[in-house]
């Protein structure tokens, strides 16, 4: 037993505190499709040596049932610089113990004997060949939290039915096997392998596949600062420029060793724009940089933003990076690929609650375009599907500021993006063009695709489920959903609870669809769609929303405007937030 979450347990118990011992033990983490994320500290509702050793010997034994040859091909382990000195609880210590629990059953172990980004984990599953992966990380959560993020043979991180599996076999295996513990045993075995020079190595030879303009990016010297927020990211980042032999990027000193205090910062989430990104800022108007790039703590995302004229600084949303750098690949792709044939076997792919852009640029550019459900795990899956296939998956990408830029990582890669990003800033300033100039010519060419996403705090499960089951029940009649929104028609709802979608000819939705959770999306004849969906980890209803204007109409001002009226509309009409008592996002 760790001796500092057990005194962690004795200490509430001498102060006689029922409720945060409830909160520890009431209720065990659930394993689902993200693997876990919770606080670290005592208890079965936290991640601990317990709950670790518990989780790996499911994943271990489901592994064995799956894999006949399991012994022979083996797992890789990774782990970011997350620590809760309080519990002596860290992903260093969390992967070292779940690589003892399958050295303890004969299963080789790759387990990286330093931190690494996120998408080392899946790029080695990939790479040799191996059973499954395990990173410990939990990305951009709040400094006390941790996570174990779980990967398939296949490179993409897993999706039912292996969540379900692994879950029971977590249940049936909770007592601890004898060698579990033995972390000192597990170290000095023969089975315990250290991949981290060759991956360093053969990780970065994969990107440099998508380096497309090397003399360029050598020639060229343009100020770019780079921010880890703490995190793993920036030798990373200094390796991919070195590798696509652009000028290595100014990094934020405060910032650049990984800290799992996260000193600077409210959130070490990138996503949250300026708050996080001021010591960039003031580093850039120091060197004289007019762009800055910033990964969260485990690399797999990408933030990026540009100086104005005015002396502003626009942060791009997720989606308009995502515009920018799928026009850039797709770009890159052209110029390397004469065939005119081959566009056919081109694919890109988002998820369903991100920008249309990448549908609009295949559209009128005659590549593939699928949407697939929120998150990477179906993007992942679906791309690995698609190059079993022969096809080409030439980006994927998400709101969430997750990019996919390298099919060598079947997952989200915020160090390969932000090598990618480096040269496409490169190449722009050639052509004395600035990043939001280069974005409006996308929107000129493939038409306007402007956002707007935001979302409601709502504790009360009941309120959530009368809100969605209002609307599958407009107006009173029972399955019919609503046919306007205010002012505003609705040619089409799809349903990924239900499994309902106007759109297709039987009314059955393409898309998988759970039960578990709340999803419906409307589009409007005016080129807007709109999705209401709840959050998995939080207590949000979320909604995104866009309108896609076709290309010619680029009055931004009236679009903006229609696209607020059109927001305002649907919160009105379908969140009711005061009748629900619905808390709008802090500001």
């Amino acid at each position: 037993m760790n001796p500092k979450t057990a005194a962690m347990i004795q200490e509430m118990v001498n102060q006689e505190d029922v409720e945060a011992l409830k909160k520890c033990f009431s209720s065990r983490m659930e394993f689902g499709t993200a693997g876990l994320r919770a606080a670290m500290g005592p208890g079965i509702s936290r991640m601990n040596d317990l709950t670790i050793i518990q989780t790996t010997q499911g994943f271990c034994q489901y592994l064995e049932v799956s894999f006949e040859n399991l012994k022979e091909r083996g797992v890789v382990i990774g782990y970011d610089a997350r620590a809760h000195p309080p519990s002596g609880g860290s992903s260093k210590r969390f992967a070292s113990l779940a690589a003892a629990v399958f050295i303890s059953r004969g299963v080789p172990v790759h387990l990286f004997s330093d931190i690494t980004p996120t998408p080392f984990v899946p790029f080695t599953v990939s790479h040799l060949g191996l059973c499954a992966g395990i990173m410990v990380t939990a990305s951009h959560n709040p400094k006390q939290d941790n996570g174990y993020k779980v990967y398939w043979e296949n490179g993409a991180q897993i999706i039912s039915p292996h969540d379900k599996g692994i879950s029971k076999a977590i249940e049936e295996n909770l007592e601890p096997w004898p060698k579990s513990w033995n972390i000192e045993e597990a170290l000095k075995s023969s089975l315990l392998k250290n991949p981290y020079k060759n991956i360093y190595t053969d990780y970065f030879k994969a990107i440099q596949k998508h380096c497309c303009h090397r003399c360029l990016s050598k020639s060229t010297f343009m100020k770019i600062v780079h921010t880890s927020v703490h995190g793993v990211g920036h030798i990373f980042v200094q390796e991919a420029f070195k590798a696509f032999e652009l000028h290595p990027p100014y990094a934020v000193e405060e910032q650049k060793n990984p800290d799992p205090e996260f000193p600077t910062v409210k959130y070490p989430n990138p996503e949250e724009g300026e708050g996080v990104l001021t010591l960039s800022f003031a580093l850039a108007e120091k060197e004289g940089a007019s762009v800055v790039l910033a990964n969260d703590p485990d690399a797999d995302r990408l933030a990026m933003a540009e100086k104005q004229e005015s002396g502003s600084w626009r942060v791009f949303t997720g989606n308009e990076l995502g515009a920018l750098l799928g026009w850039w690949m797709f770009h890159c792709w052209k110029q390397q690929n004469t065939d005119v044939c081959a566009v056919k076997n081109l694919y890109m792919l988002s998820s369903t609650v991100s920008s249309k852009i990448l549908r609009a640029i295949a559209v009128k550019e005659g590549f593939h375009f699928e949407e697939t459900l929120t998150g990477f795990k179906w993007m992942g899956n679906r791309a690995r599907d698609l190059l079993d296939q022969g096809k080409t998956v030439l980006f994927a990408f998400e709101e969430a500021i997750g990019y996919m830029c390298s099919p060598s990582v079947l997952d989200k890669d915020g160090v390969s993006a932000a090598a990618i990003a480096g040269e496409m800033i490169s190449y722009l300033s050639t052509k004395s063009t600035t990043l939001s100039q280069q974005l409006t010519t996308v929107f000129n060419d493939y038409g306007y695709h402007i956002s707007k996403n935001s979302y409601f705090i709502c504790h009360d499960q009941d309120v959530i489920h009368s809100l969605f089951e209002r609307l599958r029940n407009y107006s009173g009649q029972k399955d019919s959903y609503p046919s306007e929104c205010g002012c505003f028609s609705i040619t089409a709802v799809r349903d990924l609870t239900t499994g309902y979608d106007s759109n297709q000819p039987d009314n059955k939705a393409v898309l998988p669809t759970s039960r578990s959770s709340q999803m419906i999306t409307f589009t409007f004849s005016n080129g807007g769609v709109a999705t209401m969906r709840t959050s998995g980890t939080e207590p949000k209803i979320k909604y995104y929303t866009e309108l896609c204007a076709a290309p010619g109409l680029s009055d931004v001002t009236s679009l903006n405007k229609e696209l607020d009226e059109l927001v305002e509309a649907i919160i009105e009409h379908f969140f009711q937030p005061q009748k629900n008592k619905l808390q709008p996002k802090p500001e």
